[in-house]
């Protein structure tokens, strides 16, 4: 099963990175979300992957229990996807007004117009 994540993750990876190297600014935008979403695998992976109890600590314990799952992990994710949702926002704010200045979507067509 983590063989099988882990190339999951490494095709998540590859895609990403063969969007964000392409020349149009959706595919960029695609590019970013494919990303973002290979690190919230690569995060999950990180923390192991057993099968165990919720990571809620009871009332009458002080510590965790050994067969809980690790709670940093998600933790971690949930940080991850609310920064790339912020990202990919913003990304998607800069292409719009991209369009709208230059009416393409090519990056190597995006001069700005007030250059010389």
């Amino acid at each position: 099963m983590e063989l099988l994540l882990a190339v999951t993750i490494g095709t998540v990876y590859a895609a990403a990175f063969y969007l964000l190297l392409r020349r149009g600014l959706v595919k960029l935008v695609l590019g970013i979300a494919l990303l973002s979403q290979a690190v919230n695998l690569l995060l999950f992976a990180a923390g192991g992957l057993r099968e165990g109890a919720v990571p809620f600590i009871a009332a009458d314990e002080t510590t965790l229990a050994a067969t809980g799952a690790d709670p940093l992990p998600q933790a971690l994710i949930l940080t991850a996807i609310v920064i790339s949702f912020g990202v990919l926002a913003f990304t998607l704010a800069m292409v719009h007004r991209a369009d709208q200045s230059t009416g393409t979507d090519d990056l190597d067509d995006l001069k700005s117009t007030d250059a010389p």
